[in-house]
């Protein structure tokens, strides 16, 4: 089972592994999902809930940056020819810092790997669509979580709300949440919780024709304590986006369209605002916090947003909606198929521990920088290092698209070929300016 995160602002997601059918007609469902699912995983047959009605809807408030992460998922579920036929961007970065521009290199004997940049409107349909048409799921539009069902110490189903009030209940072998950042089904879970704060707020506009220094590739600039980026889109669409420190709130909000401008004029290589059209109005974040939630129980799981919202700043929301979704079918899959409730939950701690082991350590670090202004000595190091050396720069890519962990961007190697660049450096800069 593959479901992926909310598919709009209002009108949360939830999935349900129904209890097997009869033996005969088990075995038809199961023939016609093996020749039609992209994963071909489950047998069992499922249950898409949302809330809104409507088959177009799409989140407004993401910046849909799909980071380079995500794309291995993406391409063994058959996604990437329909992205890219959508006219999805094939997403990289330049990051500007004190110390110049880190620009990772692409060459032909070492491509760069990248994600994709779509926005929602056309994501979010694209994606419900491919759900509804997969073989063995059934879709409730129009119907919320009301409460989850339990027997025994696990979760066994859902009371829905469907419009007027009206309620049915679901029996499943596993409820999904994936209702993003205020999931319902996460609160109804009472799974434990972790809530940090974020000294930063954003603002975000769309602009029609606007040309950036870097082409087509994607900018992000490190202000301390502010930062902003621009992401181009599909037909020709960039998104702009300004993250400043709270202290900047009061501001923004006598004056949102000239603070906006000024802030992104006044930026090295500044985006030719003079030369683009803004073709949409403003969308403000102005209170950001990283929410973490265990991302399962006996009988429940959550995935996307809904187990981990951190920072937007760093892109990595719709991502890890695809990585986390998958990790669920890789833990799951064979459990369901044997309808072994004992055997499932098993699996449901085998995908908590590989869900934490994946991207607790990026959480953490994106909560730390969240709450400071400046950045700290670890930051400081691979930011100069990787301006001035091709590898740190393509290291530190790796790990700013969330290819690499916390351990692995920390190795000592790193660590030191960061340090040995930066004292080289240093000494030639001493050198050229000793009069001697």
């Amino acid at each position: 089972m593959i479901l992926f995160g909310d598919f709009s602002d209002h009108g949360k997601v939830h999935a349900l592994t129904r209890q097997p059918l009869r033996r005969g007609d088990r075995r038809r469902k199961y023939c016609r999902l093996r020749r039609c699912h992209p994963l071909r995983s489950a047998r069992s047959p499922r249950t898409l809930a949302e809330r809104n009605p409507d088959l177009n809807a799409y989140k407004r408030l993401c910046t849909h940056f799909i980071q380079a992460s995500a794309t291995p998922t993406i391409e063994r579920l058959g996604l990437a020819g329909p992205l890219e036929r959508a006219g999805a961007v094939r997403n990289g970065g330049e990051f500007w810092t004190r110390w110049g521009w880190i620009r990772p290199p692409d060459t032909v004997e070492n491509p760069r790997p990248s994600g994709y940049s779509i926005r929602r409107q056309k994501l979010d349909p694209l994606l419900r669509g491919m759900a509804v048409s997969t073989c063995g799921v059934d879709y409730f539009s129009g119907e919320s979580a009301r409460s989850l069902l339990e027997a025994g110490g696990r979760v066994t189903g859902v009371r829905l709300e469907a419009g007027g009030g009206k309620n049915h209940e679901l029996r499943a072998s596993l409820v999904v949440g994936a209702d993003g950042s205020q999931s319902l089904v996460g609160q109804l879970s009472e799974l434990p919780r972790s809530v940090r704060h974020n000294d930063r707020f954003g603002y975000f506009a769309y602009f029609d024709d606007l040309p950036l220094a870097s082409g087509k590739l994607s900018q992000m600039w490190f202000l301390e304590p502010d930062l902003a980026y621009a992401f181009p889109n599909d037909d020709g669409i960039t998104l702009l986006a300004c993250m400043p420190h709270k202290d900047r709130l009061g501001e923004f909000k006598r004056d949102l369209q000239g603070s906006f401008y000024r802030l992104i004029g006044a930026l090295p290589d500044a985006p030719a605002l003079g030369r683009a059209k803004r073709v949409s109005s403003f969308f403000g974040m102005l209170d950001m916090p990283n929410r973490s939630r265990r991302p399962a129980k006996p009988g429940l799981a959550l995935i996307g947003d809904a187990a981990m919202t951190s920072d937007p700043v760093w892109g990595v929301g719709c991502g890890w909606a695809f990585q986390s979704a998958e990790w669920l079918v890789e833990h799951t899959a064979e459990t369901l198929n044997n309808g072994d409730p004992t055997g499932l939950d098993h699996a449901l701690d085998r995908y908590r521990k590989a869900h934490r082991s994946a991207l607790a350590g990026h959480h953490f670090l994106i909560c730390d920088f969240a709450a400071r202004e400046k950045l700290n000595a670890i930051e400081r190091l691979f930011f100069a290092a990787a301006v001035r050396d091709p590898a740190t720069a393509r290291h530190f890519d790796a790990f700013g698209n969330r290819r690499i962990g916390v351990k692995a961007f920390l190795h000592p190697r790193a660590v030191l070929r960061a340090m040995r660049t930066n004292l080289m450096a240093r000494g030639r800069s001493r050198r050229a300016t000793d009069p001697r």
